[in-house]
């Protein structure tokens, strides 16, 4: 009868301790279904062999010489092999793990945790899936969810360049979106044509728009007429 025999995965360790490395070396080995084609005691001698072997995971380690893991990863993202990167830890902070997962690590898992947890770990990334123990994956979304709304109310923040206006300009950009000509404006705020102009132009830049109906449609989407304009005439 014949028998079928499963290809084993290929695995790269990324790990500056001998003594930790012979460790997953000897666990994957007796596990049977793994074959540890290399180890690297260093981020760039380690990115070298996954050009060379492309690998169907690599284990790294956070805490490395010279370039750490996060700058690892990185360079194993820019190799645009696809390459699953199950990052193993000492540290179990909510913005480190943010940032390596947001860096295209596919799991992270503590040193401290059983070795039957890296197994699962392992097979877990190896099917598709991001792995995050539970310990930690709870910490890592609330860090998540934080971060997140931050970053966009920082963006909503930077984009409205309604806050750099002058007063003057204000008051120009009040009456153009009341569909006031360029003359009309100049007659109200009793200043030239030629003066509108050149305040007009400002808008435009510090809008970063190029005409007026843009800046109008910009003012408007941007709470603009929420603003009392007081103009003096």
């Amino acid at each position: 009868m014949r028998r079928e025999f499963k290809q084993k995965s290929s695995v790269l360790l990324i790990d500056d301790n001998y003594e930790h490395v012979n460790g997953i070396k000897e666990l994957l080995n007796l596990e049977g279904t793994f074959n540890v084609i290399s180890a690297a005691t260093s981020v760039n001698v380690g990115v070298t062999l996954i050009k060379r072997h492309n690998p169907d995971i690599v284990i790294l380690d956070m805490n490395m010489p010279e370039r750490d893991g996060l700058q690892a990863l990185q360079d194993i993202e820019n190799l645009g092999l696809g390459t699953k990167v199950l990052v193993l830890s000492g540290y179990d902070d909510a913005d480190l793990i943010f940032r390596a997962m947001k860096l295209g690590a596919k799991g992270y898992i503590l040193k401290t945790m059983a070795s039957a947890q890296l197994i699962y770990a392992i097979e877990e990334v190896l099917s598709g899936k991001i792995y995050l123990p539970l310990a930690i994956s709870s910490r890592f979304f609330e860090y998540f969810q934080k971060t997140f709304r931050d970053e966009a109310a920082n963006e909503v923040k930077e984009e409205n360049f309604l806050d750099a206006l002058t007063h003057r300009e204000e008051e120009v950009l009040e009456l153009l979106t009341q569909g006031i000509t360029y003359k009309g404006v100049a007659n109200k705020l009793f200043i030239s044509e030629t003066t509108v102009k050149t305040h007009v132009n400002n808008i435009f830049q510090k809008l970063q728009v190029n005409d007026r109906t843009q800046a109008v449609l910009y003012a408007i989407n941007n709470g603009f007429l929420n603003k009392k304009v007081k103009i003096k005439l």
